[in-house]
């Protein structure tokens, strides 16, 4: 999942001399919270956002009225207060290797450069969890398998023979570990009926801890695969 694939692309840009109360303008009519800023060639220069706004000017503190704050706004451009050692992310590099550079800088925002460092995209923490959430499945229609697995070669592969075998088709995966042992998850969809795909996979010791069913419209049934 490359980045360029689950940014913004062409995001709005702003020039270094432009004045902090348009920046905070554009930002509030297209209702996101950072701005990068480019020279002419549209090159990276740095980064406004609405907290520096704030931390810079003291504007939710301040004993100014909104008029004289206004116009102090409006006579301060944004090259004066904007974020200028940038963090920036390349749009063929994974959305995991993304997240990682959030995590390690404390930022939730990258701005995408080309090789000139020309601003052609930007990603947000919320574009990471929303891709999080597509890999996962979770809105799509079909049977969520929580399933209790050895860490050992070859135990997902028989889940996925016996899906594939009943005309089930693997949409999402994963593995993860925890206190409790390796655990994975297998999203699948096809014709046979929920309860019997439980029955097949419990009947050859595939050990089921959970089954979640999104429908077409969108809800979730879990159902109790010890009762099954």
């Amino acid at each position: 999942m490359y980045v360029k694939d689950h940014m913004t692309a062409n995001p709005i840009t702003i020039t270094p001399d432009t004045s902090v109360s348009k920046a905070l303008d554009l930002m509030q009519k297209g209702e996101f919270h950072r701005l990068p800023v480019v020279d002419g060639e549209g090159k990276l220069k740095g980064l406004i956002t609405e907290g520096i706004v704030t931390d810079s000017t003291g504007s939710n503190k301040t004993s100014l009225s909104i008029y004289e704050l206004n116009y102090l706004l409006s006579r301060m451009n944004v090259d004066e207060i904007m974020i200028r050692d940038v963090v920036t992310i390349t749009e063929d590099k994974f959305v995991e290797q993304a997240a990682d550079m959030m995590l390690d800088n404390s930022i939730n925002v990258l701005p995408v450069v080309d090789g000139e460092n020309r601003v052609i995209g930007i990603i947000t923490e919320k574009d990471i969890f929303r891709t999080f959430v597509e890999l996962l499945g979770l809105r799509h229609q079909g049977t969520k398998f929580v399933i209790d697995m050895e860490n050992r070669p070859g135990e997902a592969a028989k889940t996925f023979d016996l899906l594939a075998k009943n005309d089930a088709n693997v949409e999402a995966f994963g593995v993860y570990h925890t206190e409790r042992g390796t655990e994975c998850f297998v999203k699948a969809t096809g014709t046979i009926e929920v309860e019997a795909m439980t029955k097949i996979l419990k009947d050859n010791d595939v050990r089921v801890d959970r089954v979640i069913q999104t429908t077409k419209e969108g809800k979730t049934v879990e159902y109790d695969p010890k009762k099954i």
